[in-house]
């Protein structure tokens, strides 16, 4: 039995009755939920909890939905590459895509609202010079130019909801029918919308708190030929664009959007693309309108007496829960997956809720819970990781999902719950709503600033990938650490100049994608406002390909600031000299192991003898410091997440802020530990952020040393 209750969200399901009583009891839970997949009998409904019921605004209503297939959600999709060998070529424009998922809309004319393009020369193909064959869905170029390659961008109808389709695959769901997801922006649909969520307020009488997951449109996600995923953004507003929505867009803003404007060479507007203008009004666009339309639903639900709380994930698109307009919704609770810290805090920090609720991990389902596998090391993972972002700013709530009778049947899982639910009752008893100690506070510098606040470098929500884990390691080693942080746009410097209380700006990223900036760095406004604020004592920190632009000679346009610059080629014929690395740096005084900058940058060079260069190896810099004027740099070529990055992050921020005397306050010399102080309340907390008994020396808020051992994963309280 758990020694505290409340704050924790069970899954159950029908048939389940005993069980869920004694999880309940065990991890101190005080509301029920549903999964995609499982329903709540009646016997669960009337236990002592709060019931949260899932629901679907625009997917699950097969009956509705069929009756309308010409308002089904739309989107512009691109064809693959196909080579002319001659003046004609016909491509199957399908080739590559589920045709379970999306059909071909020959409902509007493909002459107006498709879009052939050239893509050796970038220009479009007449319409005059192109057929459609919709029986067998092939486009026929005539006039077609020998040896150029041919893209198709064509509206298709999106006729099987992708979350659902893949729940469907991964449990075997057999004839299950498809879920069709349905356009709210269309007349019928949009009245059907209101209307159900009234009857079934009517219906539903146990469910406390309307669980939308979420309103209208799901982030992009394709898949190809074989049901696999063949195109993921986590962000991507693909699945929000119709026939219907981009000729209310022309009517409101005066010009009309290209296909191209949306299938963008491929790229469809991918989170790492820097926006154009043409996406940031689309997107505003359909935020409005999202904002709108949910807040309709919103106040039906708060009419009949329930709570609205919105999933962040699936149909999130156009809610933007740090946009403008979010808050205008009138929601209660924000709930969304936790894969670490950075994604805590992603839900924790939205403003404008009564409460967030975080969904930790694993999901109850078979691909986890399978007999010879053991959750708990998964669990504890997830655990330790959010762990450090709950001791900064916790969500109100945390939760579980899937299947609760496959958890049951791994006693060693259960238990360790239950452990977990007590943990962070405490934490949050002692930590919600009291300010922590910050020792700093650092902006991240990209092209999209406060909107994307703590969704840096995200494909696929939290997944790992080989091209962002040596950026995202950044926002996860910040989420927990004694700083504070705000998210900072190219435009937010241009037009107001360097927050006055910002001590380090980090612009971290490949070059050319939006969270380097690429071309946004030609603006010398930009380059020079930063410059003068880093020569009056500001901090700057770049990592990868920070700043990075080819221009006036340089490709880190910032490589004054910092010391060093990236070798192109272009510069083999002028010699560098400056290649010893110092013996000593406050940055790395407490290394105890090899670096690890990840997946790291080569061919960096120290600009001058002025440079500190920090390390050197394979004839190249891969971190580096710089004065300059009164403000200092810092180059770091990597930073995966790991506890010995994090307090590498750590000392390169306060080395660049010229804040070193300050560092030891609030301070464990321990890699595996941390403490977060609480001035408020009075109160600090000195946390083992591992599964093994640690000693540190701590260093109290006056910079008093003693030695304290932590038992493994044990947080003091004092």
């Amino acid at each position: 039995m758990s020694k505290t209750k409340g704050r924790v969200t069970l899954p159950s399901e029908s048939n389940f009755l005993e069980e869920t009583k004694e999880m309940l009891d065990r991890w101190g839970a005080d509301a029920l939920r549903d999964s995609d997949g499982t329903k709540l009998d009646d016997d669960i409904k009337s236990l002592d909890a709060k019931i949260y019921t899932t629901y679907f605004v625009a997917r699950g209503h097969n009956e509705f939905a069929k009756q309308h297939m010409d308002e089904c959600q739309q989107m512009l999709l691109m064809s693959k590459h196909n080579l002319a060998t001659g003046d004609t070529l016909s491509i199957d424009f399908l080739d590559g895509y589920y045709r379970e998922q999306v059909v071909a809309d020959y409902v509007h004319d493909p002459k107006k609202w498709w879009e052939i393009i050239d893509r050796t020369t970038g220009g479009v193909v007449p319409a005059s010079d192109w057929e459609v064959d919709q029986e067998n869905d092939l486009v026929t170029i005539k006039n077609a130019k020998p040896f150029h390659e041919y893209t198709v961008s064509f509206f298709v109808y999106a006729i099987w909801d992708p979350t659902q389709m893949y729940n469907h695959i991964t449990n075997d769901w057999g004839d299950k029918p498809h879920e069709i997801p349905f356009d709210v922006r269309q007349p019928n649909s949009g009245a059907f919308a209101k209307d159900y969520l009234k009857q079934w307020l009517i219906d539903n009488p146990s469910t406390d708190v309307v669980r939308f997951t979420t309103f209208f449109y799901h982030f992009t996600l394709v898949f190809n030929a074989d049901a696999k995923e063949k195109f993921v953004d986590w962000f991507g507003y693909g699945a929000t664009v119709s026939i219907r929505a981009l000729e209310e867009f022309e009517e409101e803003y005066g010009y009309a959007l290209r296909p191209e404007d949306i299938v963008d060479n491929g790229y469809y507007n991918s989170t790492f693309r820097v926006p154009t203008k043409a996406y940031r009004d689309y997107m505003d666009f359909i935020q409005r309108f999202v904002a709108k339309k949910a807040k309709e639903l919103v106040d039906l639900t708060h009419e009949a007496g329930r709570e609205a709380m919105m999933f962040l994930g699936d149909n999130w698109i156009g809610t933007e829960p740090y946009g403008p307009y979010f808050e205008s919704i009138g929601l209660d609770a924000v709930v969304g997956s936790v894969g670490g810290g950075a994604t805590l805090r992603l839900i924790s920090d939205i403003p404008g809720v009564k409460y967030t609720e975080g969904r930790f991990l694993p999901y109850f389902f078979p691909d986890t819970f399978y007999e010879g596998n053991d959750p708990c090391i998964e669990a504890v993972d997830n655990w330790l990781s959010a762990r450090r972002a709950l001791m900064r700013n916790p969500v109100d709530r945390i939760g579980y999902g899937g299947y609760l009778s496959l958890a049951y049947k791994f006693p060693k899982f259960v238990d360790y719950i239950e452990k977990v639910t007590d943990e962070f009752r405490l934490i949050y008893d002692n930590v919600k709503g009291k300010k922590p100690y910050c020792g700093l506070k650092v902006g991240i510098l990209n092209s999209w600033g406060k909107i994307r606040s703590w969704q840096p470098y995200m494909v696929a929500h939290a997944l790992w990938y080989k091209q962002t884990y040596s950026y995202f390691g950044i926002l996860e080693s910040l989420s927990g650490a004694a700083v504070d942080v705000q998210f900072l746009s190219f435009d937010d410097i241009r037009e107001n100049g360097v927050p006055a209380d910002i001590d380090v700006i980090i612009n971290a990223g490949d070059a050319g994608t939006a969270f380097s900036g690429g071309e946004e760095w030609l603006d010398e406004k930009l380059t020079t406002t930063i410059r003068e604020w880093v020569y009056n004592g500001g901090g700057f920190l770049g990592v990868g390909d920070p700043t990075a632009v080819h221009h006036g000679g340089r490709f880190f346009q910032l490589a004054d600031i910092m010391g060093v610059d990236k070798e192109l080629g272009f510069t083999l014929s002028t010699d560098k000299y400056f290649k010893t690395a110092l013996d000593a740096h406050f940055i790395t005084e407490d290394r105890i192991s090899d670096f690890d900058f990840g997946e790291s940058k080569h061919d960096i060079y120290a600009l001058s003898a002025n440079t500190e260069i920090i390390e050197y190896s394979n004839n190249e810099v891969h971190m580096a410091s710089n004065r300059y004027g009164k403000g200092r740099g810092v180059y770091i070529s990597g930073l995966p997440y790991s506890y010995e990055n994090t307090r590498l992050l750590m000392r390169a921020m306060f080395y660049a802020a010229g804040k070193e005397d300050q560092y030891h306050i609030w301070y464990a010399d321990n890699l595996n530990c941390e403490v977060n102080a609480y001035p408020e309340s009075g109160k600090y907390a000195i946390l083992n952020n591992s599964n093994e008994t640690q000693t540190t020396n701590f260093y109290d808020g006056d910079g008093n040393c003693e030695s304290i051992t932590l038992e493994p994963c044990e947080i003091l309280w004092r």
